[in-house]
């Protein structure tokens, strides 16, 4: 079995707008995101982005244009990323969706794609749905304070992905 980081994408791995990130111009990675995943991948680490991206189904923009700030995120961080999953659906404008956070089923359908031990996992995302994706998964959850949204439930709280990062690795779960 491997262990895994879920990370939700914007306001994480890229810094988050009132409008929607799906320009590569637009795409800013903040401060220490790179050295973070590169540090969670030498621990050996499979990193999974699980993201919300209901501007497809309000037709603001593509699956072509998630997968192209997708592959300028891998081009910046040295392609460590392993795989990714988005929800282009939203109850308002196409359909109900499973996958859509704060339902877990991306993150369910990577564990069973990539044998994941959800007991040496964790959910890395800035808002509740994140934090609640991750528990209804099984894994433990992380909240970036970004200033977007505050919540509780998390099991751990930082100001950063490279926060985060150091401490997952300066405290493995046995």
């Amino acid at each position: 079995m491997q262990k895994c980081i879920f990370l939700d994408r914007d306001g994480v791995l890229n810094e988050d707008r009132v409008d929607y990130v799906y320009k590569i111009e637009d795409y800013i990675i903040p401060e220490g995101v790179v050295d973070g995943l590169n540090l969670l991948k030498k621990a050996g680490y499979l990193l999974i982005v699980v993201t919300n991206q209901a501007g497809i189904a309000k037709g603001i923009y593509s699956q072509e244009d998630v997968l192209n700030c997708y592959d300028f995120l891998q081009s910046q961080c040295g392609g460590v990323i392993d795989d990714i999953y988005f929800c282009k659906h939203h109850p308002q404008y196409s359909s109900e969706s499973l996958l859509r956070k704060p339902d877990s089923l991306m993150l369910e359908k990577a564990i069973a794609k990539y044998n994941i031990d959800t007991t040496h996992s964790y959910m890395i995302g800035d808002a509740e749905r994140d934090v609640k994706a991750g528990m209804k998964a099984g894994v433990k959850t992380i909240h970036i304070a970004t200033g977007k949204e505050n919540t509780e439930l998390a099991d751990y709280r930082f100001g950063s992905l490279l926060e985060a990062s150091k401490f997952i690795i300066d405290n493995p779960i046995n």
